[in-house]
């Protein structure tokens, strides 16, 4: 009987890893277009106030 403990302590630990294994590998949620284009826009303005686009367009002009 204490060898169907020890055997069941390696089975149920192999179990577990083999269910967090496919959760891990498990796709990404695709995100909408609609969300992704949102977040796209929030980067660019980001972006845009920690550089400050009027200098970059000074250089473009040049």
């Amino acid at each position: 009987m204490g060898a169907l403990a020890w055997l069941g302590i390696p089975v149920g630990a192999g179990v577990l890893a083999l269910l967090w294994a496919a959760w891990a590998a498990r796709p990404p949620r695709a995100t909408g277009d609609g969300a992704s284009l949102a977040e796209h826009q929030r980067f660019l303005a980001a972006m845009e106030r920690s550089t400050g686009s009027h200098q970059v367009a000074d250089r473009q002009g040049s």
